[in-house]
C-alpha cells in the first residue's frame, strides 16, 4: 500500500458508460457500470482529512483505463493491510461510510472494506475512522464488480452488503443496476460458505428485481423464506397505499375500482394482477444499518425498506 494519498481531483471525467475520454471506449469495459462519476469537490475539513489520512486508510488499486478500474491481474494481500487475520466484510456503494464505521464500531474483530467510487463518500470515511479512531476500515475507490473479481479472494469474504444501489428506473438503463446474475456470481465467487449477502432499497421495482435475483441463484438460500409476505409485506403496501407513484409501484396494475390517483383505467387495462405479495421473504430491518440521512429522505417521502439476507451454500 502506497504512503502517497491518491489525488481527489485528479481523476479524469468519465461519461454515463464510465469510461475515461479515450478513443476506443468500447474496447474496455464489457459491461455498463452502475454509476455516472460526479464532482469530487470536497469540503475544507474532508480535504484536509483526505491529504492527512488516505495514503493509510484509501487501498491504492492498480487501474486500467478508467479512473476507477482494477487493472487485470491486480492482487491485494488482506492480511498485510489491515495487519491481520481477521472475518472480512464488504460494503459496496458506501456512500458517506455510516454502515461501514457502523460495522466497525460494532466489531472491533472484522476487518471492513468500503467501496465506493465518489471521493466526497470516502473523505467523509476518513473523517469518521480518525473521529473514532478506527483502524480497521480501508476505502477502495473502484467499480465493483472489478473489486469482486480481482481484489477479493475466492471464499475470502464473510459478508457482502449493498445498501440502496441506484434502482435506474428506466426500463432501458436496468442493464446499469448492480445487482444482476453476474453480480450474484461474483458474490458467490468471494463469500466463503455459509457468508451473508445483505441488500436494501427503498424503491419495490427493485426490491421485486433483487429477490427475483438471488432467489433463483443456486448457491444462494433466502434466510427468512416467506417471511411478511400477504397484507402485512411492504410490497403489498407499496401496491394497494399508491406509494411510489412516479415509477408506478412496479411490477403490478392497480385493480380496476380501486386506482391509485394518477393512473386511469385504460393505464389499467384489462389483465389486472392481485397486489397482493404472496412470495414474502423480506428480512427485518439489518440491526447493524444505521439510519441514515438518504434513508429518513426515503421514508419521510412515503417510501418503504425491503431488505433481503441470503446465505451462500
Amino acid at each position: 500500500m502506497s504512503s502517497e494519498p491518491p489525488s481527489p481531483g485528479g481523476a479524469p471525467a468519465q461519461h454515463a458508460h464510465g469510461h475515461n475520454n479515450s478513443p476506443d471506449p468500447e474496447l474496455y469495459r464489457t459491461e455498463p457500470v452502475s454509476f455516472v462519476r460526479r464532482g469530487d469537490r470536497l469540503t475544507t475539513r474532508r480535504q484536509r482529512t483526505w491529504d492527512r489520512a488516505a495514503g493509510t486508510y484509501i487501498v491504492e488499486v492498480p487501474r486500467d483505463r478508467a479512473a476507477t478500474s482494477v487493472a487485470e491481474g491486480a492482487r491485494i494481500d488482506w492480511a498485510g493491510v489491515f495487519g491481520r487475520s481477521a472475518p472480512l466484510v464488504v460494503d459496496i456503494g458506501s456512500g458517506l461510510g455510516e454502515s461501514t464505521v457502523q460495522g466497525a464500531v460494532d466489531h472491533p474483530d472484522w476487518d471492513l472494506i468500503s467501496v465506493e467510487v465518489y471521493t466526497p463518500g470516502l473523505a467523509a470515511l476518513l473523517v469518521q475512522i480518525e473521529d473514532r479512531g478506527l483502524d480497521n476500515v480501508r476505502g477502495l475507490q473502484a467499480n465493483a464488480p472489478e473489486v469482486l473479481d480481482r481484489l477479493l479472494p475466492a471464499g475470502g469474504v464473510q459478508e457482502v452488503w449493498v445498501f440502496f444501489p441506484d434502482p435506474w428506473h428506466k426500463t432501458k438503463h436496468h442493464k446499469r443496476r448492480l445487482v444482476s446474475p453476474a453480480f450474484a456470481d461474483r458474490v458467490a465467487r468471494v463469500l466463503a460458505p455459509g457468508g451473508v449477502l445483505r441488500l436494501a432499497t427503498d424503491w419495490s421495482s427493485y426490491a421485486v428485481h433483487m429477490r427475483e435475483v438471488m432467489d433463483a441463484h443456486p448457491q444462494f438460500a433466502n434466510e427468512h423464506p416467506g417471511r411478511a409476505a400477504g397484507a402485512g409485506s411492504p410490497l403489498t403496501r407499496v401496491r394497494v397505499e399508491g406509494r411510489e407513484l412516479t415509477v408506478g409501484a412496479q411490477p403490478v396494475a392497480p385493480r380496476v375500482g380501486t386506482l391509485r390517483a394518477g393512473v386511469s383505467e385504460a393505464t389499467a387495462g384489462a389483465s389486472v394482477q392481485d397486489p397482493v405479495d404472496h412470495r414474502g421473504g423480506w428480512a427485518p430491518r439489518f440491526e447493524g444499518r444505521p439510519l441514515t440521512s438518504f434513508e429518513s429522505k426515503a421514508l419521510n417521502a412515503g417510501r418503504l425498506v425491503f431488505d433481503l439476507t441470503y446465505r451462500r451454500g
